[in-house]
């Protein structure tokens, strides 16, 4: 939702505590985004819904 907003970062620095791996998890729900929308990359998305 971030990078639709515009975003081009986003921070899960403390979600890391809770859960060692959540940055693995969190880039493959990206890519799963992507594909399921027909997206090649993130740069694509970034701002799409200014």
């Amino acid at each position: 939702e971030f990078l639709l907003a515009g975003a081009s970062a986003i921070e899960i620095g403390t979600a890391n505590f809770l859960d060692p791996a959540i940055s693995v998890t969190v880039a493959q729900g990206i890519n799963e985004y992507l594909d399921k929308h027909g997206f090649a990359s993130v740069k694509e998305i970034v701002g799409i819904c200014e």
